[in-house]
């Protein structure tokens, strides 16, 4: 199967499986805007099965097909390609990190594909050791936000193979981030770094009480005892 037919193969189901009430539905959880045929997670892993099971598809096909998937601005045809993507780990390399790289460019436009990568793509690169924190330094500057907000979500799964101190050290940046999907994100973060190291967290967190925005403090904290928010909430400071 070469990249067309497997772009056909992805709209022409699509369209059959459409469902309008499902897509009212979603529509609510994305602020952004949210443009589909209304097809829900189970529904798309089963056709990437049936997909994998009955044709010759290769990772150079997929990433082949993804730009003009991504390009239609459809929730599942971005979908299609990155739980594809996901499913040929063994084929990964520098290169094709690269170029997931510049996908944010093109259609990388919600929380939900950039936790997509972040939560299950992009850290098995990391696991391979096909790249590093370094590989991200640039993501941390990007002036796309969900490729921002992909940098913390990734490296929860890297909290027990990297040192914390390091980890907290390259998200910092991200502190004063304007945007609230990256606050999300790097929150999340916290949150399940805390959980690895309290101490380090928290001393971390006592350092930017009156910088980050309130949301990343917010999701930071969501686990610790009334008593331990209490610490991180900003007071009047007496002049």
């Amino acid at each position: 199967m070469n990249a067309k037919e497997l772009i056909n193969e992805i709209r022409l189901y699509c369209e059959q499986k459409e469902d309008p009430v499902s897509l009212q539905k979603y529509q609510r959880y994305f602020k952004g805007g949210y443009d589909g045929y209304g097809l829900n997670t189970t529904t798309i892993n089963n056709k990437i099965k049936d997909l994998i099971r009955d044709y010759d598809i290769s990772l150079s096909t997929i990433v082949e097909a993804t730009p003009e998937l991504m390009e239609s601005g459809m929730y599942e045809e971005t979908s299609f390609a990155l739980l594809l993507l996901n499913q040929f780990e063994k084929d990964y390399s520098y290169k094709v990190f690269e170029t997931i790289g510049k996908w944010f460019s093109i259609g990388i436009t919600n929380w939900a594909h950039a936790d997509t990568l972040g939560m299950y793509i992009l850290p098995k690169f990391m696991a391979q050791q096909i790249i590093d924190l370094k590989s991200f330094v640039s993501w941390v500057s990007s002036s796309f936000k969900f490729q921002r907000r992909s940098v913390p979500v990734t490296f929860i799964k890297s909290l027990k193979e990297h040192r914390i101190s390091n980890l907290l050290d390259f998200i910092t940046p991200l502190m004063e981030d304007i945007e609230r999907e990256v606050h999300q994100g790097v929150g999340w973060f916290l949150r399940e770094a805390w959980k690895e190291n309290n101490s380090i967290v928290e001393d971390y967190l006592l350092e930017y009480k009156y910088t980050a925005p309130r949301l990343i403090i917010q999701y930071a904290c969501e686990k610790m005892t009334k008593e331990d928010k209490k610490k991180y909430k900003r007071v009047n400071k007496q002049i």
